[in-house]
């Protein structure tokens, strides 16, 4: 089963920290429970997202790595950004 994202965000060509920036604008008004779909390019978007989701109420569903590109599923939690 694929995930289908609320909204998608398409942070290609974007350097740190832009791609965190950004999805944490997307969240922001993303209702709670909403999937935000990222693609990076960045290769610190890994740690990135992963740091930003240990410290929030968000949910990684998933995140894969294909070839130059970085892809993240996040649900959006109670949390305030």
């Amino acid at each position: 089963m694929a995930l289908q994202p609320d909204d998608v965000l398409d942070a290609r060509g974007l350097h740190c920290p832009l791609p965190l920036l950004k999805a944490k604008q997307s969240l922001a008004s993303l209702e709670v429970g909403a999937v935000l779909y990222v693609m990076a390019t960045d290769p610190g978007s890994w740690r990135d997202f992963e740091t930003f989701i240990e410290q929030s109420d968000f949910e990684l569903l998933s995140r894969e790595e294909s070839g130059d590109e970085y892809h993240y599923w996040i649900r959006k939690g109670a949390a305030v950004i």
